[in-house]
């Protein structure tokens, strides 16, 4: 039978460019022991686990079972999902529905990338079409700064709207301690910085990090039992519709503005900007702190420039977005989705330390990866 299902726990790793003390499986062991100890669980309270990163990374086939020693998972069912930048919110979603089934009350969901000893380059240029993929999208920075120069020429937004994006969360990350860079930047810091594909600028840019997060999630009876303060699943939907070059609609985010759409609708949300008391969103890069505004319905089409500018998304502003300093400060690309499902669960358990936004009732997560795919959760402080 069904039950609705709470976040109950999260841990994650301090990330780095480099983790050299540790081997992968002990960043997944460090996530988590930390998530058990923070729902103050042990291992044998566990029922089942949900693991992902970018196997074709590292070159570790059947994570699942190299795993065991890290997730603590023998003779335990152990369920392995990866797809692509998105894995951390299917893995995340995977493990949801997995106690959301009632087949399971407590499920485990661990995302991790160790890329210091990946190549991530060579691993995506040789999964690209050979013809239309291997220059523009072998990689995510091309892309970016296709579609950014075509919002810019469509609604007049400039490079300096997405420099204010960069600062807002490189510099909300110097309240996390997790975070991998943690820098105090300015527009003019980030406009000077050096350009990598026009407009996108390297402080615009994602890191390359080694890390992993653990989320913890739990059936309604096992939850209210477990927990002073779940971080309720309210809506989860994953939105994988495949993209070729001539398909992408350049000005918007097509499966983001659908995914939001119907979690919208689902959840009995009309406006969007002031209903969320806090997003921690996928934003690998600046520019899309920008565009993607218009696809999450935060403001009409072409409004992002203004509502970045009005500072609505900074942490005195009507919906704080990503606190933690979101992608743009870390990236361990396995885990990077999780880490924003985990971090809006803290956010609504109170636990989020010093980028806590006060009185989170209600908040929103999404995942983003390639061929234009999106995940997205929400949370509320409310059973669903």
């Amino acid at each position: 039978m069904g039950q609705r299902v709470g976040i109950i726990g999260v841990g994650q790793t301090h990330h780095a460019a480099h983790r050299l003390d540790a081997s992968g499986n002990e960043i997944i062991a460090e996530a988590v022991s930390r998530a058990l100890d923070d729902a103050q669980l042990a291992m044998d309270d566990i029922d089942a686990i949900v693991i992902g990163n970018m196997d074709h990374f590292e070159n570790i086939n059947y994570v699942d079972m190299w795993a065991t020693d890290g997730l603590g998972s023998c003779m335990k069912p152990v369920f392995k999902v990866t797809t692509g930048g998105t894995t951390g919110t299917t893995v995340g979603a995977c493990a949801y529905y997995h106690a959301a089934s009632g087949v399971f009350d407590v499920v485990l969901a661990v995302g991790w990338e160790k890329n210091s000893e990946s190549d991530t380059q060579a691993a995506i240029a040789t999964c690209a079409n050979p013809v239309l993929e291997r220059d523009p999208f072998a990689g995510a920075i091309g892309p970016l700064a296709t579609e950014y120069s075509m919002y810019m020429k469509a609604y007049g937004a400039t490079e300096e709207d997405a420099a204010l994006v960069a600062i807002r969360d490189r510099n909300n990350a110097l309240n996390n301690p997790y975070a991998h860079n943690r820098m105090k930047v300015t527009v003019e810091d980030v406009m000077n910085s050096p350009m990598l594909s026009y407009p996108v600028k390297f402080l615009d840019m994602c890191p390359r990090s080694d890390g992993a997060c653990a989320v913890i999630f739990a059936g309604e009876s096992k939850a209210k039992k477990l927990c002073d303060r779940p971080a309720w699943v309210h809506y989860s939907i994953v939105r994988h519709d495949y993209t070729h070059f001539g398909d992408l609609e350049w000005q918007w985010m097509p499966t983001l503005e659908r995914a939001s759409a119907q979690a919208y609708k689902k959840c009995g949300i009309s406006n969007p900007l002031k209903e969320f008391d806090v997003a921690e969103l996928y934003l690998p890069c600046s520019t899309t702190g920008v565009k993607w505004m218009d696809s999450l319905w935060f403001c009409d089409k072409g409004g992002a420039p203004k509502l970045i500018r009005s500072g609505a998304t900074n942490m005195d502003g009507i919906l704080p977005i990503n606190p933690s300093g979101g992608v743009i400060a870390t990236n361990p690309i396995g885990a990077t989705a999780l880490i924003r499902v985990g971090e809006a669960a803290w956010q609504i358990m109170g636990r989020a330390g010093d980028r806590q936004v006060p009185r989170v009732k209600k908040a929103l997560a999404t995942g983003f990866g390639g061929c234009s795919w999106t995940d997205l959760f929400v949370l509320g402080a409310d059973l669903p």
